[in-house]
């Protein structure tokens, strides 16, 4: 598919599909310029089918019609983009997204869209409106054999996008930044069969190789050295070796800042003896999520390389299984900062392997750390499938994150670190439990993992819901999301500007 921006006027422009978007009115809609040019070559036809229809702008509504054989544009689309007040960038990106669904399904080969942008810089409204049509456009079917099934709609052989002046250089970015979040995604999607701790190791490598990154591989031998039992607790079920991945990007020049993103990444999670149910165990191949998004954004700032900051990739990778070896409830681990855990639940396993990675992540010396993880349902009952929990000891970094969701899209809602609820973690035979009682249980997961950083400013993303997708969502069939690779690069670019 090629993508492209033209300053072609809209009234100029022809193909197979024509998509415009206009912003709600009251009563049925009144075209202004540009639209009134392409209405005068119409012969008035676009208006008088808006005022068929009573078309309104509205979100989430759309207007399709064939025009007459002859005509240069064969098909025109208007698309409603809500309230002028409520216009942003995830407006942009959404609407190219519902177009470029549209475009595969009416099988165009040369689409046209002419979205406005009028209080956007025209460089990121490119790379809004890129990133929607490309994430909207990609699916996965990596494992159907059938050739049939693996047939996908044609996308659009070529993609317009009208009025926005030549902007190469956003939709290079927006292509780069989708590649993480595919690859995310894909990570996600993938069965515990296919996706393993040494697959995981094995991509972090290629990541290495192919885009200038360092990377190290610790195996179980190197991880005991280093006092890791918690992670080795989780562990030592499973017949597969547990593999504790560390990329490492260095920019050219001076390092301003050393950013630490830790990915939660259990390939597979049985619950251990507390044996996760049906119902609940079907998608635990997604258990990996964090460590998915961690190593979608090192794609991505492989390729984009900013300056100032160097950013360590890091993943404690697992299955959490039942074996003979398998963790008892009432075991006692003792974490690499020496501090104890009794496992009163071997389904609360993701934050143990997070536990050591903490650490390990903290006597790096970075600025700051950022942990990603699938961690609590508790979060999903608290935010939904849409929201992110955020958790922090650090005010500014909680807003920066904040910020860098909202500018994607991707939204994150900060929860309260309560410090009196990790009484209810306090254990009589050791330093702590790896839960707590069963109200607040986002928190105290969070409450957890802070016994594990001591000084630096820190935060916790619990991406349980908005992770996965059990429905069309308006970027994706049901699937991973590759959630939340986009805030992530927004964030660590911010910090290289």
């Amino acid at each position: 598919m090629h993508l492209q921006t033209t300053t072609t006027a809209i009234s100029d422009w022809s193909g197979d599909l024509l998509a415009i978007a206009v912003f709600q009115t009251e009563g049925t809609l009144t075209l202004t310029d540009p639209y009134t040019t392409l209405d005068q070559r119409l012969n008035g036809l676009l208006q008088e089918l808006i005022n068929e229809g009573e078309f309104q702008g509205k979100s989430g509504t759309s207007l399709l019609m064939r025009l007459l054989p002859n005509f240069p544009i064969k098909k025109l689309l208007l698309v409603g983009l809500g309230n002028r007040d409520e216009f942003n960038l995830e407006t942009l990106r959404r609407t190219a997204a519902t177009i470029a669904r549209t475009a595969r399904r009416e099988r165009v080969k040369t689409l046209g869209m002419a979205l406005p942008h009028e209080t956007l810089e025209a460089a990121d409204a490119a790379q809004a409106i890129a990133e929607g049509v490309l994430l909207a456009l990609h699916s996965d079917v990596r494992f159907k054999s059938d050739p049939e099934a693996r047939k996908l709609l044609p996308y659009p052989e070529s993609v317009s996008l009208l009025g926005l002046g030549e902007q190469t250089a956003a939709l290079n970015r927006a292509q780069q930044i989708c590649d993480g979040v595919i690859l995310a995604r894909e990570l996600v999607n993938a069965p515990a069969n296919q996706v393993t701790p040494i697959t995981l190791a094995e991509t972090a490598q290629r990541l290495a190789a192919t885009y200038g990154l360092s990377a190290k591989i610790l195996e179980r031998e190197e991880c005991a050295a280093l006092g890791m039992g918690a992670f080795l607790g989780v562990a030592q079920a499973s017949d597969l070796p547990p593999k504790f991945i560390h990329l490492t990007y260095t920019p050219e020049g001076t390092v301003q800042k050393k950013i630490a993103l830790v990915g939660k990444g259990l390939t597979f999670d049985s619950g251990g003896l507390n044996l996760k149910t049906q119902g609940g165990i079907e998608t635990m191949k997604m258990d990996m999520g964090g460590a998915a998004a961690v190593l979608g954004a090192a794609k991505v700032l492989g390729q984009l390389k900013p300056a100032g900051i160097e950013v360590h990739f890091i993943i404690a990778a697992t299955e959490n299984m039942i074996s003979g070896r398998a963790l008892h409830p009432g075991d006692i681990l003792t974490a690499s900062n020496g501090k104890t855990i009794e496992v009163n639940n071997t389904d609360a396993e993701g934050r143990l392997t997070l536990a050591d990675a903490l650490v390990y992540a903290e006597k790096l010396g970075v600025d700051a750390i950022v942990d990603l993880a699938t961690l609590t349902g508790a979060c999903i009952v608290a935010l939904g499938d849409n929201i992110a929990g955020l958790w922090s000891n650090n005010s500014e970094l909680a807003q920066a994150l904040q910020q860098a969701g909202d500018r994607c899209g991707e939204k994150v809602w900060q929860m309260p670190l309560e410090n009196k609820y990790f009484e209810g973690m306090k254990s009589q035979v050791a330093d702590m439990k790896n839960t707590g009682p069963r109200s607040a249980g986002s928190i105290t997961a969070a409450l957890f993992l802070q016994q594990f950083v001591d000084h630096t400013p820190w935060a916790h993303l619990d991406i349980a819901g908005p992770v996965w997708t059990e429905k069309e969502d308006g970027y994706n069939n049901p699937c991973g999301t590759g959630y939340p690779v986009r805030t992530l690069v927004e964030w660590l670019c911010s910090l290289s500007q």
